[in-house]
């Protein structure tokens, strides 16, 4: 089988992490900072959080914006459940914007409709999340304009986009926002076997969201409210959590920053090879949208059913049959059980949900081979040429 995605480990990588096994630090040491410095140093933000997870790195990115109870987060529909799941994990309400039609990501213009509305209904969020689906970058600078018209702040869930740029500039530097979010699953462009990461230009957000990462616990003595009482002394100021990453982790996530853009390379060099060979049949591609540089962590295609003689599960289920590893990103957030039990309903969102009819996710990782990729062709062309 052929995965839709999968990581890419040298010896490099091996040897890093066995350096850490032998050293005196398997938890928190000097990698941890290491790896953070490797992410602000390429995204060009003034500081970043390591944690052992994207969806960690959401929770306190919110938490640090100060979502609460009575607040509002609006995000995608199409995105998976921890970009809207942060959001209820403060205590807030959650609410989506439908896509756009050709990038996938939230519609600047419907945002800007449903906001108008709220204004009227006085339920303004108070955090968008903007999700970077597939990694190609949201309108941010459409986003960012109704931020400021609308008082909301902006996290980026950069999960899929480390290596992306928008403008000409690196996602994560948190221009158009408070807060980035990348994740390093091992499906990701970047991968520390399991976490994540918060970046911010903000000192302030910053130092909430180490606490926020660490039991709430610090041993800075301008933060403590009493004297220390000697080297060993530490205070809990806030509720923290054990969002953590260890320093085998971040010992990998520092070998494999040195490859992000070879691995963002590779999977341009795919996707162009894949817009060629793949234009013929009756599928819609992947639209870039204007000055933006996908980090490409998915190749999303979708069916044009009409000219189609099969349902979109049964091309699924014969390309899975084919020894082609496809999936579908994402069912969107609204349809899950849990969130119909809040009240969102089939065709509240009607372009995510035809785009869950059509989509599906082909093979692309960087380590992907010509042959793989013929295969992948081959056995669309078979299924629906």
């Amino acid at each position: 089988m052929i995965p839709y995605g999968k990581q890419d480990i040298t010896q490099t990588d091996i040897d890093s992490v066995l350096a850490v096994l032998i050293s005196d630090f398997l938890t928190q040491g000097p990698k941890v900072p290491e790896f953070e410095k490797s992410l602000t140093n390429y995204t060009g933000a003034k500081h970043a959080l390591a944690v052992n997870s994207a969806t960690s790195a959401l929770h306190i990115a919110c938490l640090a914006l100060g979502l609460g109870e009575g607040d509002w987060l609006w995000t995608s529909p199409v995105t998976f459940v921890a970009s809207a799941n942060c959001g209820l994990y403060c205590g807030a309400k959650v609410d989506f914007v439908d896509i756009d039609e050709a990038t996938y990501n939230l519609c600047p213009v419907k945002l800007e409709r449903k906001l108008l509305q709220a204004k009227r209904d006085n339920c303004l969020p108070k955090v968008i999340v903007a999700v970077h689906l597939c990694g190609q970058p949201c309108d941010m600078q459409a986003i960012k304009k109704l931020a400021d018209l609308y008082g909301f702040a902006i996290i980026e869930d950069a999960s899929h986009a480390i290596g992306g740029k928008y403008l000409n500039q690196p996602i994560g530097n948190c221009a158009y926002s408070e807060i980035t979010v990348f994740s390093f699953h091992p499906v990701k462009i970047v991968t520390t076997a399991e976490g994540g990461a918060a970046l911010t230009n903000s000192a302030l957000l910053a130092e909430k969201m180490s606490l926020f990462r660490s039991h709430g616990i610090t041993r800075d003595p301008l933060l403590m409210t009493e004297k220390s009482h000697g080297g060993w002394y530490y205070q809990q100021i806030d509720l923290g959590f054990n969002y953590r990453l260890t320093e085998l982790q971040a010992a990998l996530g520092v070998s494999q920053m040195q490859r992000v853009d070879e691995f963002v390379r590779a999977r341009h060099k795919l996707s162009t090879r894949y817009n060629s060979l793949l234009k013929l049949l009756p599928i819609t591609l992947p639209f870039q949208l204007e000055d933006t540089y996908s980090g490409l962590h998915l190749y999303v295609i979708r069916l044009r059913l009409d000219e189609i003689e099969k349902s979109h599960r049964q091309v699924f289920d014969e390309l899975r049959e084919g020894g082609i590893g496809v999936n579908l990103h994402y069912i969107p957030v609204h349809l899950q059980p849990y969130y119909q039990k809040m009240g969102f309903c089939s065709g509240d969102y009607p372009t995510s949900e035809q785009y869950y009819q059509e989509a599906i996710s082909l093979p692309l990782f960087h380590i992907m081979s010509e042959q793989q990729q013929d295969d992948v062709i081959d056995t669309l062309t078979r299924i629906i040429g």
